[in-house]
């Protein structure tokens, strides 16, 4: 009698997973490369910012993320500081799981994300209020 073949296991989905962040970043870098925020309007516009006129913590992300990419990294700053100051956490964050492989834990812990609600919430405060307008874009 012949041996049945073996059965493998099914191939994790990490790679597949890196790849479809990663190719999804990059276009989305080339994509906000090439067409400026302030001269498209395709872009999403800020739902809180149209009805209240005041700034949430993301209002200049996608020019933060322009100006960054053209290397201009005052403007970036002056755009959104919050969202320019969380992106080597998150490079390094996401460089440790990716060095460590810990089996199945968030990506940020509950703490670590109550703490950032509670530093964007007070960037919101801070930037509508006049003697902090330099925080806004």
């Amino acid at each position: 009698m012949p041996l049945p073949p073996k059965i493998r296991p099914a191939p994790s989905l990490a790679f597949f997973s890196v790849t479809l962040v990663a190719a999804t970043t990059f276009a989305a870098c080339a994509l906000v490369f090439f067409f400026n925020p302030s001269k498209h309007a395709f872009y999403p516009v800020c739902l809180f910012h149209r009805l209240t006129r005041l700034n949430c913590p993301g209002c200049g992300g996608t020019r933060a993320v322009y100006a960054l990419l053209h290397g201009r990294f005052e403007t970036a700053l002056r755009d959104n500081a919050l969202f320019i100051g969380l992106l080597p956490a998150l490079a390094l964050r996401g460089a440790w799981i990716a060095i460590r492989k810990p089996p199945a834990t968030p990506f940020f812990p509950p703490g670590i994300l109550w703490g950032l609600l509670v530093v964007a919430i007070l960037f919101a405060v801070l930037r509508n209020l006049p003697q902090f307008s330099f925080l806004s874009p």
